[in-house]
């Protein structure tokens, strides 16, 4: 197997967290997005909608996109268990990573591209080009607050986000709250719950990955 990565940038971060915790390692090629590799023919014919992560399998087979890369990790390599253990949980795991996702990764997403100079012209992710909409960058950036303070009271009542566990759930919304940093948003002085679960994830060695 082969991993496209691209550090900084927060979606391969999560595979890179879920393979640290799974003890694996997988040959990685680093993308430069700043220069557009992504946009390479060479690697358009590898995921034609021209993000990262992609996992090319040794029979050639490229998988985009983070959760079917860990979920295709998880079938082969099933311990530890990150992607939730009974139906119950599964769906759980799911759930919460679905809502980190829209209301924490795609708000800061909509914010960050929609302001930074870097993005003019490349306000979404993929082939084509779309200007920005200076609307949208205020727009996620309140949208990204209010993730951060449902995330909060969800672990008011629970320690980790899916289940009283670390799972899949817990990554994907560490590195949204990771990510909101880039529009300036952070963890409120009386979010307390959010700071505790914040910090626990973050001692993991995988936050290093």
């Amino acid at each position: 197997m082969k991993f496209y990565d691209a550090p900084p940038a927060p979606s391969p971060r999560r595979v890179r967290m879920f393979l640290a915790e799974k003890g694996l390692a997988v040959e990685t090629v680093n993308l430069d997005l700043t220069k557009g590799e992504q946009l390479s023919e060479a690697f358009r014919a590898k995921n034609p909608r021209c993000t990262v992560p992609v996992l090319e399998l040794d029979d050639g087979t490229c998988l985009t996109e983070s959760l079917s890369i860990c979920h295709y990790l998880e079938s082969l390599h099933p311990e530890p268990n990150l992607m939730g253990e009974g139906a119950k949980e599964q769906a759980l795991v799911l759930m919460w990573n679905d809502i980190a996702m829209f209301n924490g990764f795609a708000a800061a997403g909509e914010a960050l591209r929609n302001f930074a100079k870097m993005f003019r012209q490349r306000s979404v992710t993929g082939p084509n080009d779309y200007p920005q909409i200076p609307e949208l960058a205020e727009r996620g950036r309140l949208r990204t607050e209010h993730f951060l303070a449902e995330l909060n009271e969800r672990l008011a009542a629970s320690e980790y986000l899916a289940s009283g566990r670390f799972t899949m759930a817990d990554i994907t919304a560490y590195i949204c709250v990771e990510f909101a940093g880039w529009i300036k948003v952070s963890i409120a002085d009386e979010q307390a719950h959010l700071r505790r679960w914040f910090d626990a994830v973050g001692s993991r060695p995988s936050a290093a990955a």
